[in-house]
């Protein structure tokens, strides 16, 4: 009988005071012996991740949004072991590009079923994350978004009302980038890295096609000032950004990002860091064992 850790944080989206029952008894008439953690709180499921990881549970299973599932892989990722994937929160992202289905008991099969690949992760001065991180206006304009969403407003009502409020802030960044050989100076409003490539437009991540090619998506905007970013909205509204000349899309394994500022607020899948400049990033290729569905 597999031994199964799940970890659960309980203030994800989708958690409800029958997630814990569900999970336990759909884990239990697969036959398989599970023990189940809640957590409110990341330090807590840091803990919690950690400790799952140094017992003998073959399988670590991370129930939540992004940053709960990246906290748990992280420390899956160290022990060698196998993630399982619960999709609890409310974007999902991860767990749609591993094409877990998004249905509770669906996703608890797929852990049964054991079927694993391995795919990369990325790191940004030793920190690793699963999904995206990004530096300047990107992860600003996207939550300001969000929560308007959340409000009730309509997307693009949502994202000029966003835009407008970072217009005033003016978070342009002077950064120097270093990658495969080459340095250069840039003006940006955002500089986006994704573990692989994204299809992307400003307001919109989309899905990666591949997970396991060893390298980073580098996003960022060549012009720099008011009048770029005006440019590149209307760019995402017709759904043209990617053929724009001044916005630049670059495919490598490694990426060093220097700003004047010494230290730098950091997103990185649904969290928020500072850490100090330089910021460099690796790919790191093939490092995480998850359990995704069988192939048809």
């Amino acid at each position: 009988m597999a031994n199964v850790k799940v970890i659960i944080n309980s203030g994800s989206g989708s958690f409800s005071v029958e997630t814990v029952e569900i999970v336990r008894t759909h884990f239990s008439e697969r036959e398989m012996d599970v023990d189940v953690f809640l957590a409110e709180e990341g330090s807590t499921i840091d803990r919690l991740a950690r400790e799952a990881a140094e017992s003998d549970a073959e399988i670590i299973v991370a129930g939540g949004g992004d940053g709960t599932i990246s906290s748990v892989a992280i420390e899956v990722f160290k022990a060698g072991k196998s993630l399982g994937v619960l999709p609890l929160g409310t974007l999902n992202n991860f767990s749609k590009d591993l094409e877990i289905p998004q249905e509770l008991s669906e996703a608890i099969d797929v852990i049964a079923g054991g079927h694993t690949r391995t795919i990369d992760l990325a790191e940004v001065n030793g920190r690793v994350f699963i999904n995206n991180s990004s530096i300047g206006l990107y992860p600003r304009m996207v939550r300001k978004r969000e929560k308007q969403q959340r409000l009730g407003r309509g997307k693009w009502l949502s994202a000029i009302w966003a835009s407008l409020r970072m217009f005033k802030l003016s978070p342009f960044l002077k950064v120097r980038i270093k990658m495969d050989d080459r340095e250069f100076l840039r003006k940006t409003p955002f500089v986006f890295v994704g573990n692989n490539e994204y299809d992307m437009d400003i307001y919109n991540i989309g899905r990666r096609n591949e997970l396991d090619k060893g390298t980073l998506g580098v996003y960022f905007l060549h012009r720099g000032g008011r009048w770029g970013v005006i440019m590149m909205l209307v760019r995402t509204a017709f759904g043209r950004l990617k053929q724009w000349r001044d916005f630049e899309i670059v495919a490598t394994d490694e990426i060093t990002i220097r700003t004047r500022r010494r230290r730098v607020h950091v997103a990185f899948d649904g969290e928020v860091d500072v850490m100090r400049s330089p910021l460099i990033y690796k790919s790191l290729p093939k490092a995480l064992k998850v359990i995704v569905p069988k192939p048809e």
